[in-house]
């Protein structure tokens, strides 16, 4: 059975009258039948919010969030289609009496902890001692988890509630945005880090939610730039407060949730909220040390920074870092592989890049923006050594007084140790490029860093293993020797990324490589030499390509201006669309201000109508103390009670109420009474009444049956009469009808005869229509066949002629290779035979050398002599010592290592000389 509805000022007023005699559950509970009731989506709203307000006011007091969440859910659905100024109120009622009482407790819990303080001057006593060591709390934590704690609770079940009732309502979404900020500070007052990482994850629900719900009314567009500016704003505070409250996992979610927005807005962003987008990026990824996306972040956020005016001490600090955090990027990376390919394409997404960035790429931006010219010098100074310089014996030492100066600052400090590892990277590239082998020692005294960050043997050692694993370096550690061996084989190099720093010469590896690519130029080179044809074509080929230029100009001319006259129509059709946009904006600027005021109105008079129902309800505390008043005397009067009718306020309530439900079931027992007494009484006279009835009623249906009888033979005789005399009528009709039968079948047939001779005339007549229209299309599609096959025949002859044309050529061509090939011939009989010659000389030069060693083997028994060429040794550094001479002592200043380098040719001079003769000989030849 459904529960007794009352309307809602009576609920109201029952509600008071409970919560007077302290019975606030059952004042809730009346109210909650209210508010849940299908009666009281009719009634009046302004007789129905102050039932919800009291409903909350007791929700609030008991710490009732659910039957809170029930009641303003429907009257939400109450409200939403008429009144939305209603259901904002009802809800910052509802969040100011929770956040009232939160502090209510702080204030109790704080008041509670120093009444507990007895005596000042004691630090310790032995009370609080023995409850430190079976709680491990103090007294101040256990009073807040008494007091506080559950009104925390309830103010944060308070924010999940109004969310949920708030959300996808687009009526209702600035109201639901602010409580999201609302909610984003209580978690930064009380730091309340789970509360938050809930929060964010519902507010994502919320918004995935909104594609699912958008075909209801009231749905949220996001494709309105408002909406979804709103949106934004509460994901950048949400932003903000994930950074502050140092949930960096919590940050970068919300970094991906403001990216899905701003790649759903149609609208360009605002440069400052990009410029706090990138800022906080910059937080995050320095604390997950990606140190290049890290980079790239601060190259963005100053690139949108310099839109807007700057102090020379902020631009040279903001300089300083771009710059600071592209030196830092280590140099040795490891190639991206599984879930880190996929985590660089989603860190490339949210920087708003086309390609993932590169340590060369950011130093290049950064170039290219003029940092250089802000930086503080000796940061200018390190960009020079790292990146210009090359000095591998004194890297470390100038670098340290830098690094020195960055470790002090606060804010620079976070790059120092980065920056370590690239100077340890540059010094590897800059020794690799003139040392094979060198002393492990040696290294660790160059790589000479003040504490913390001075490194010895081990960690070198590591570094080197480290970017031996990732393939980024080819160093070979002999411990038996304690060297240091850079690997120098010419057919194999490593895809390091060092190679983007200074370079004193080319590996071997590097000379290899580019083999192909000399002999690729030195063949085309010879190509052009052996035929010159091939310069008249190419020089052929560029004049025609200049006829063509020049021929096609005009055109090209036209086309431009057509193609500028058709963009600028374009500028013009945006332009006017941006004008129409920007009235239509503030057409409905208008209409939202001329909405705001209508809604001040509406304030106002809700404010007005407030204090008129306060007003009415005091005039009715003073109708009900005075019906009290009179139920008291009625009381007296009737029952003879000895009731003080002048201090009727001092009555207990109970006993007065006792009395009226004693008095009102005594008059219900005597109105029962006489009611038993009325119904007896006129049960037995309507009994007398339906007795003498009987045969009465037998009478009057024998009389009745009667009178319906003679009606029936009367109606049937005179039913009859009438069917005789129409059929009588009916025949004389048919007699005459049929004697105009044959008048009517004559008339038909020739009326038929003549539609059909029309007809056939008709039919003739289309008949000749078509036939002349046949002819006319046959004449039609044989003239358009023969010029078809005219066209065909054209086109013929036309292709003959090209075949033929092509044919010349051709022949011309194989007359041309022919006459190539058979100089080609000439020339290689006449190269046989110089190089048959060159041989002869080369042999006769070869005896010649015989006879000479021989002649020295004779006369070697003569002592130190001159020594020929061939017999000296080149090992040594004295060109003229002997094979069997002492070789000099190296230097002992120089350290244990040999130079490397790719050994100079001994016969290129010569060689190259003979190919000059060569190609000077076969030039006068061919002159010739």
């Amino acid at each position: 059975m459904a529960p007794f509805y009352q309307k809602p000022e009576n609920a109201y007023k029952r509600a008071e009258e409970l919560i007077a005699v302290g019975q606030h559950n059952a004042a809730l509970q009346s109210l909650h039948d209210v508010l849940t009731s299908k009666r009281s989506r009719h009634v009046v709203l302004s007789s129905l919010e102050p039932v919800a307000m009291k409903f909350i006011e007791l929700c609030v007091e008991l710490r009732k969030g659910r039957l809170a969440k029930e009641g303003l859910h429907q009257y939400k659905n109450i409200a939403q289609n008429t009144n939305i100024d209603t259901i904002e109120n009802v809800i910052t009622k509802y969040i100011e009496l929770a956040e009232s009482k939160v502090q209510e407790a702080q204030a109790k819990a704080d008041q509670i902890t120093l009444d507990a303080i007895e005596d000042l001057e004691a630090t310790e006593t032995p009370e609080s001692m023995m409850m430190g060591i079976v709680s491990g709390e103090q007294s101040k934590d256990r009073t807040d988890r008494a007091v506080v704690t559950p009104w925390l609770k309830f103010l944060w079940e308070t924010y999940r509630n109004v969310l949920d009732i708030l959300r996808n309502n687009a009526r209702l979404e600035v109201m639901y945005q602010t409580t999201v900020n609302q909610a984003f500070q209580f978690c930064l007052r009380y730091t309340r880090k789970t509360e938050f990482r809930r929060l964010c994850e519902l507010l994502r629900n919320h918004l995935g939610n909104v594609a699912k719900y958008s075909h209801q009314p009231h749905a949220i567009n996001l494709n309105e730039p408002e909406s979804l500016q709103r949106h934004l704003d509460s994901r950048f505070a949400q932003l903000n407060a994930s950074v502050e409250l140092e949930l960096w996992q919590e940050a970068f979610r919300s970094i991906e949730d403001i990216h899905t927005l701003l790649t759903m807005s149609r609208r360009m962003p605002k440069p400052i909220m990009m410029a706090n987008y990138y800022n906080k990026l910059i937080r995050i990824l320095m604390v997950s040390e990606n140190y290049l996306f890290h980079a790239a972040a601060w190259n963005k956020f100053y690139s949108i920074s310099k839109t807007r005016p700057m102090s020379d001490e902020e631009h040279q600090k903001m300089a300083s870092f771009v710059l600071l955090s592209a030196l830092a990027v280590p140099v040795v990376t490891a190639k991206p592989e599984g879930n880190q390919k996929s985590k660089i394409y989603r860190l490339t997404n949210l920087m708003g890049l086309a390609r993932p960035p590169t340590r060369a790429g950011l130093l290049k931006d950064a170039l290219s923006e003029d940092v250089l010219k802000w930086v503080r010098p000796e940061l200018r100074e390190l960009y020079n050594i790292l990146e210009v310089q090359f000095h591998p014996l004194s890297i470390c030492k100038k670098i340290a007084p830098i690094m020195t100066e960055l470790a002090a600052s606060n804010e620079e400090r976070k790059y120092v140790e980065p920056l370590h590892q690239v100077i340890l990277s540059r010094l590897l590239q800059q020794l690799s490029q003139i040392y094979t082998t060198i002393k492990l020692d040696y290294v660790v005294k160059l790589a000479s860093f003040e504490p913390p960050f001075d490194y010895d043997a081990t960690t070198i050692e590591k570094f080197i293993m480290a970017g031996c694993k990732k393939g980024e370096l080819s160093i070979r550690i002999d411990h038996a020797t304690r060297t240091i061996n850079f690997e120098q084989d010419p057919f194999q190099s490593t895809n390091n990324n060092i190679v983007d720093g200074v370079k004193l010469q080319p590996m071997p590896s590097d000379l290899v490589r580019n083999q192909l690519t000399s002999l690729a130029k030195c063949l085309y080179s010879t190509s052009f030499m052996i035929d010159p044809s091939l310069v008249e074509a190419k020089k052929e080929a560029k004049r025609e390509a200049f006829a063509r230029a020049l021929a096609g100009v005009e055109q090209e001319h036209k086309d431009t201006l057509a193609r500028k006259a058709i963009i600028e129509r374009r500028k013009e059709i945006v332009e006017t669309l941006l004008i129409r946009k920007e009235k239509e904006e503030a057409r409905e600027k208008a209409i939202r201000m001329q909405q705001e005021q209508e809604a001040e109105k509406l304030r106002i008079a809700e404010e007005t109508k407030k204090r008129e129902i306060e007003r009415v309800r005091r005039e009715h505390e003073a109708i009900q103390r005075e019906e009290a008043r009179k139920l008291a005397e009625s009381l007296k009067a009737k029952s003879g009670l000895n009731v003080n009718v002048d201090d009727i306020e001092n009555l207990d309530t109970n006993k007065l109420m006792a009395m009226q439900v004693e008095q009102l079931e005594k008059e219900k027992n005597e109105t029962q009474n006489r009611l038993k007494a009325i119904a007896k009484r006129m049960d037995h006279l309507e009994r007398a009444f339906r007795k003498e009835e009987i045969p009465l009623l037998e009478q009057d249906y024998e009389r009745q049956r009667k009178a319906d009888r003679t009606y029936y033979e009367a109606a049937r005789t005179v039913k009859l009469e009438a069917a005789s005399r129409k059929h009588a009528e009916d025949l004389k009709i048919k007699t005459r009808m049929q004697r105009l039968m044959s008048d009517y079948a004559s008339y038909k047939q020739s009326l038929q005869s003549k539609r059909e001779a029309e007809l056939q005339e008709k039919r003739k007549a289309a008949q000749a229509k078509i036939d002349e229209e046949k002819q006319a299309r046959i004449q039609e599609y044989r003239r358009l066949k023969e010029e078809e096959e005219n066209r065909a025949r054209a086109i013929e002859e036309a292709r003959r002629a090209k075949e033929a044309e092509e044919a010349r050529k051709l022949e011309e061509k194989s007359r041309l290779e022919a006459e190539r090939a058979e100089r080609a011939a000439k020339d290689k009989v006449e190269y046989e035979a110089r190089m048959k010659k060159l041989e002869e000389q080369a042999e006769k030069q070869r005896e010649r050398e015989r006879l000479a060693e021989e002649k020295i083997a004779r006369s070697k028994a003569g002592g130190d002599r001159y020594v020929p060429p061939s017999q000296r040794d080149q090992s040594a550094g004295n060109p003229w010592r002997r094979s069997g001479a002492p070789a000099a002592a190296p230097a002992a200043s120089a350290p244990e290592s040999r130079p490397t380098g790719p050994a100079p040719s001994l016969f290129g001079a010569k060689q190259g000389g003979w190919r000059e003769r060569m190609a000077a000989k076969q030039a006068q030849e061919k002159k010739e």
